[in-house]
């Protein structure tokens, strides 16, 4: 059996306007040079369900980075600076991009990145998976894990969240992978189809699958919406993507 081993921690990064953010960083300890992956968290918050996800990107040979997009909230748990967002209206589109950027940067300078940088993002993080992948520079590849949001009415516009992130699909940069449950509401399957047709539209490499049996957060294993069936093939659909995309 070949050597395994994996280092993380939690280190410290630029993000949106210079401001230093804690991210968690995870990889695969020994020689070589490997892909990055963005692993952008839920709303629920910067969480161990999402570390443990890191550590799972560092178990089959990526370098990732979770970045704790709500440490501004400055509260003691994931839960309190979640709420703290909601109150507010959610987390505005240009801070978070910027914070996604300064984590594309942090992989980016690793002596020991391959050269590519993969996003992920899971729920709210699927949505801004999505606009990353639209709008910011030095994305490979990305997958929406069931981004609610990508599609939206204008009374669901708000100044933090001021463009739906399917107007920018003609900016769209790399391949882009979605996966979505048949039972989710937001997205729905109308918001999917949606979103697929701006795809086409706009010619974009793009693969969408859609599960049976499965709703929002099918991935999330410490939560009732978790579906076995739905996930364990949806892994390996992230791995595929990356494989193909990053290596």
């Amino acid at each position: 059996m070949p050597y395994e081993a994996q280092f993380a921690e939690t280190v410290y990064m630029r993000g949106h306007q210079g401001d230093q953010i804690d991210a968690y960083l995870a990889r695969p300890f020994g020689a070589g040079r490997h892909p990055g992956v963005v692993v952008i968290h839920h709303m629920p918050g910067w969480d161990g369900p999402h570390k443990e996800i890191a550590r799972r990107f560092a178990h089959h040979g990526y370098v990732a980075i979770c970045p704790n997009l709500q440490f501004r909230e400055g509260k003691a748990t994931p839960e309190e600076n979640s709420a703290s967002v909601r109150a507010a209206g959610g987390m505005p589109d240009d801070r978070t991009m910027g914070d996604v950027h300064g984590a594309i940067d942090y992989l980016r300078a690793l002596p020991y990145l391959n050269g590519k940088v993969g996003v992920i993002g899971y729920c709210s993080g699927g949505r801004q998976a999505y606009l990353a992948a639209c709008t910011l520079r030095g994305i490979n590849a990305a997958i929406d894990c069931y981004g609610g949001g990508v599609v939206a009415k204008p009374e669901e516009l708000t100044p933090r969240q001021p463009v739906a992130p399917i107007e920018f699909t003609k900016d769209l940069q790399c391949p882009l992978l979605g996966l979505f449950g048949i039972e989710d509401t937001r997205p729905s399957p109308e918001d999917t189809a949606k979103t697929e047709a701006a795809l086409k539209e706009w010619g974009k490499a793009y693969e969408f699958h859609t599960y049976e049996n499965a709703g929002h957060a099918f991935f999330a294993v410490d939560r009732p919406q978790y579906r076995q069936a739905a996930a364990v093939d949806g892994w390996k659909k992230v791995f595929a993507w990356f494989e193909k995309h990053l290596h």
